[in-house]
């Protein structure tokens, strides 16, 4: 059996799980205006909540609450790089999501941006690209999916990820696949850049553990706050207004990315 066709098939149960996930993206039902006035579609809040209590105590760990948390004693060149070598891996991933989404401006600069970092920047360490106009410009499948047309579905908060909705869960799936990079670099070296940008999603959360904790601890209903936060958030991201109108909130307010 040649490599071409073993390859093959190990990957076709995969295609086939990613495409049995668009069709029932898909076929969602999302609510009308008069099922969901206040532009939340939460069918499975019993079980979102129980994910989030989990979620809770994890990120109050991570963040450090009362003590010193699991991230916060690394120095602050550690971190920058960190955050510096998991951008600059994450680009070519950002530029298939972009060719995707008919944006090819957005997926030059990035290339560009890609370039400069990886070599100038030794290897994604330093951030010598943004001083030049080429600052960070993200993107994932969940907002390729947005382009395409596919519907929001439920909101659902998933473990360790955090706040999602079925669109956004089902995008990373597709970007657990769409990754350049985990088909050029052999293992284990792969894996070694997978577990700089988990590590790079931890610090995220460790350096925002003060918000955080003003939001899980000092709210009434943590879960319905979080939940109004990041589906007003990501919305406004992908300059969909259709569910929230004038009354979104400035996205720099918070980061729910990573609880």
């Amino acid at each position: 059996m040649s490599f071409a066709h073993r390859t093959a098939s190990r990957r076709s149960p995969v295609v086939a799980l990613m495409l049995a996930a668009l069709l029932g993206l898909g076929a969602c039902a999302v609510p009308g205006p008069g099922e969901a006035p206040d532009g939340i579609f939460d069918p499975n809040e019993g079980a979102n909540r129980r994910v989030h209590a989990f979620n809770k105590r994890l990120a109050g760990a991570v963040s450090g609450g009362d003590g010193p948390g699991v991230m916060s004693s690394l120095p602050t060149p550690v971190s920058t790089g960190v955050h510096n070598f998991a951008d600059t891996v994450s680009l070519p991933q950002v530029v298939v999501n972009q060719v995707l989404q008919l944006r090819p401006g957005r997926a030059l600069r990035n290339t560009a941006r890609f370039t400069l970092n990886a070599t100038a920047g030794i290897a994604g360490l330093f951030d010598v690209a943004t001083p030049l106009g080429l600052p960070e410009d993200d993107t994932d499948f969940g907002e390729t999916l947005y382009v395409w047309g596919f519907p929001e579905g439920a909101y659902i908060e998933l473990p360790v990820l955090g706040p999602n909705t079925e669109r956004e869960a089902v995008g990373r799936i597709f970007d657990l696949f769409t990754d350049p990079l985990s088909y050029v670099i052999p293992a284990p070296d792969r894996y070694y850049v997978k577990a700089v940008r988990v590590g790079d999603k931890a610090l995220d959360v460790a350096e925002n553990g003060d918000t955080i904790d003003a939001l899980l601890d000092g709210s009434a209903d943590s879960y319905a706050q979080l939940r109004t936060i990041y589906l007003q958030n990501r919305r406004y991201e992908l300059g969909d207004e259709s569910a929230g109108g004038s009354d979104y909130i400035d996205p720099e307010a918070i980061d729910t990315e990573g609880f």
